[in-house]
C-alpha cells in the first residue's frame, strides 16, 4: 500500500489520506505522542492508506488512544466505524451533535446518497457505525489527553457544520482547522469557502474565525490540505472570502435568480481571486479542486442559508 507521509515536527505526521484516489485532497494527521492520536481518518474507502501509515508509523491495533474529527462530514469522518474497529483500544471523539450519527449512520448515509447518487460509493463508500461506547462526545470545548502532559484541546467553532470543532494541541499551538477556515490550496496558496448545505451560516462562521484568531494558534493544520504558518493573514482572507461569495448570492438571491445562474455569477466575481482558475494552472488541479470543493455546492448552501433567514 503506497502511502505519503509528512513529518511536521514535534511527532505530527501528516497523513495523505487519498480520498476517491486522489492525492492531496484530504489530509489525516497523527500525533505520535506517549498516547497516540489520529485526526481527520478520511473516508471508509481511505482507511487502508491510513492503516498503512500508521503501521509505518509504528503504531499497531492496540496502539492508537484517540481518533478525533473535527465533524463528520465523510470527507472527514467515513472511516470512523472501519477505524474504530481495526483500532479496539481507541477513543472516539467528535462534537455532541455529531455523536448519534457516528453510533447510527444511517440518515447520514440516506442524506449523502440524496447529494451524491452514485458517485458516493466511489468519493466516500460506506460509513460504519461505531460502538456508542466508544464515542465520546464534547462540548463548548473538551480535552484530549495525549501523555506526558500534552493536550488536544477541543473549541465549538459551527458556522461550515454545526458539529464543527477546532483543535489545538497545547505543545504546539498548531490550530487544526477542519472545514471552518475553508479550503486551503497549496499548490496556489488559494483559500476558498467551504458552505455547503444545510447547516452554513454566515455570522456563524465568521464568529468561529474570530474565535480561531482569539486562540493565537502557531499554524493552521488544514483537512483540505497541510500546514500554513502566515496564520492571520489566511484566516482574515478566509473571512473576507465567506462575505464576498454571500454578498455576490445574495444580490442573485434578490433577484429572483436561480441556483445556476447564481454560480455563474459568483464564478465571474471570484475565479480571477484564485490562482488555481490561472489559464496557466494544471487543469487537473482544477478539476481535483472542482470535485472537492466545487461552486455549485458553496453556492447551494448560501442560498439555503438566506432561505433560512
Amino acid at each position: 500500500m503506497e502511502t505519503s507521509i509528512t513529518p511536521l515536527g514535534s511527532d505530527v505526521y501528516e497523513i495523505d489520506t487519498r480520498m476517491a484516489g486522489y492525492s492531496g485532497i484530504t489530509a489525516g494527521y497523527l500525533i505520535l505522542s506517549d498516547r497516540p492520536c489520529l485526526i481527520e481518518p478520511g473516508t471508509s474507502g481511505s482507511v487502508p492508506v491510513v492503516q498503512a501509515a500508521l503501521t509505518s508509523l509504528g503504531v499497531g491495533p492496540a496502539d492508537l488512544s484517540t481518533v478525533v474529527v473535527t465533524h463528520i462530514h465523510l470527507d472527514h469522518a467515513g472511516g470512523v466505524g472501519d477505524m474504530a474497529t481495526l483500532y479496539p483500544s481507541a477513543e472516539v471523539v467528535v462534537h455532541e451533535k455529531g455523536a448519534r450519527h457516528l453510533a447510527s449512520p444511517e440518515r447520514l448515509m440516506r442524506s449523502a446518497r440524496m447529494v451524491y447518487g452514485a458517485s458516493l460509493d466511489t468519493l466516500f463508500g460506506e460509513m460504519k457505525p461505531t460502538d456508542a461506547t466508544r464515542i465520546r462526545a464534547v462540548e463548548e470545548t473538551g480535552v484530549i489527553d495525549l501523555g506526558g502532559g500534552r493536550r488536544l484541546e477541543s473549541h465549538y467553532s459551527p458556522g461550515h457544520a454545526k458539529h464543527h470543532v477546532g483543535l489545538v494541541d497545547s505543545l504546539t499551538g498548531d490550530l487544526y482547522v477542519g472545514d471552518a477556515a475553508g479550503i486551503y490550496i497549496p499548490e496556489t496558496a488559494d483559500v476558498r469557502p467551504a458552505t455547503p448545505p444545510p447547516d452554513f451560516d454566515l455570522d456563524t462562521a465568521l464568529a468561529s474565525l474570530r474565535k480561531f484568531q482569539d486562540l493565537r494558534p502557531q499554524r493552521l493544520l488544514f483537512a483540505h490540505y497541510g500546514p500554513v504558518l502566515a496564520v492571520e493573514e489566511t484566516l482574515d482572507r478566509s473571512a473576507e472570502e465567506l462575505r464576498l461569495w454571500v454578498e455576490t448570492v445574495r444580490s442573485a438571491h434578490d433577484a429572483g435568480l436561480d441556483l445556476d445562474h447564481a454560480v455563474a455569477m459568483v464564478r465571474s466575481r471570484t475565479d480571477h481571486r484564485y490562482r488555481v482558475y490561472d489559464t496557466g494552472t494544471d487543469p487537473q488541479l482544477r478539476e481535483k479542486y472542482d470535485l472537492l470543493n466545487g461552486a455549485e455546492s458553496n453556492v447551494a448552501g448560501i442560498l439555503h442559508s438566506l432561505t433560512k433567514a
